[in-house]
């Protein structure tokens, strides 16, 4: 393992930690000021931190408590100063209201950049393996 593939594994805990424990702050620090980001939800595609932040703001509150997102079949390719990484992530947690509940399985594709010796991420896409109900478990 380098040591780039070390930080880009970091990165990706602390994203994960930090939407477990719903801390915007922390999260939004994990991106570049020109992120784009596609979700599952409309608009679908969300630009810059501010749009960013209210999305994720949105996905915290569909819960009661923490988020429980575990990452499976990590997949990391880079060079010096940029990387591309797809994953599978396990979503689940007691959802509010009348959303479903259960576990679903969910896509994602980051895509980092090393800039002034730190890495973003400059792109994020989510996606869902199947619709809504067969994807859960």
């Amino acid at each position: 393992m380098t040591s780039n593939d070390s930080e880009i594994r970091a990165l990706l805990d602390s994203r994960v930690d930090a939407c477990q424990t719903k801390d915007i702050d922390r999260l939004m620090s994990l991106y570049a000021s020109d992120i784009v980001y596609y979700d599952v939800v409309p608009p679908l595609r969300f630009m810059g931190l501010d749009e960013v932040r209210s999305n994720f703001l949105r996905w915290f509150d569909e819960y009661e408590g923490p988020i429980d997102l575990e990452t499976h079949e990590l997949n990391i390719a880079m060079s010096e100063d940029i990387a591309s990484v797809h994953m599978l992530h396990l979503d689940s947690g007691t959802r509010k209201g009348s959303l479903p509940q259960g576990s679903v399985w969910l896509r994602s594709t980051v895509c980092c950049r090393r800039s002034s010796g730190k890495w973003v991420i400059m792109h994020e896409h989510i996606s869902l393996p199947v619709g809504w109900a067969e994807a859960s478990v």
